[in-house]
């Protein structure tokens, strides 16, 4: 019977880590879709794939022509900064709790037994 460890990636240095590091590839889990650098952009890019956010972003960039101006500028963008924020608070919640879900798993302790 041969024995193989793996070890948890949470940035603790192991006796053998070199010598496991360099056999073995990182066992580490990432489901986040997010960062801290890329949440904005990638959120707006994923909320304007959406049809109903392009038309409200259509209607308030059309609003700020004088010419076809039919309401207030500020009350055209209210329900597309509405929409955006409340999704974008919503996917920072869901991607929080993959991020506590993943670092559960990343941080439990594993042993393989290779046949």
């Amino acid at each position: 019977n041969t024995w193989r460890i793996v070890l948890p990636d949470n940035g603790r240095q192991w006796k053998d880590w070199k010598q496991a590091s360099t056999v073995y590839s990182r066992n580490r889990i990432q489901t986040t879709k997010y960062t801290w650098f890329t949440f904005l952009p990638r959120n707006l890019l994923r909320q304007f794939h959406r049809l109903g956010n392009l038309y409200f972003f259509f209607m308030v960039v059309l609003n700020w022509f004088p010419q076809v101006e039919v309401f207030h500028r500020e009350i055209t963008m209210l329900p597309l900064v509405m929409v955006l924020l409340f999704s974008m608070i919503k996917d920072a919640l869901e991607d929080y709790r993959k991020y506590q879900y993943d670092k559960t798993i990343n941080f439990t302790k594993t042993r393989v037994y290779d046949k």
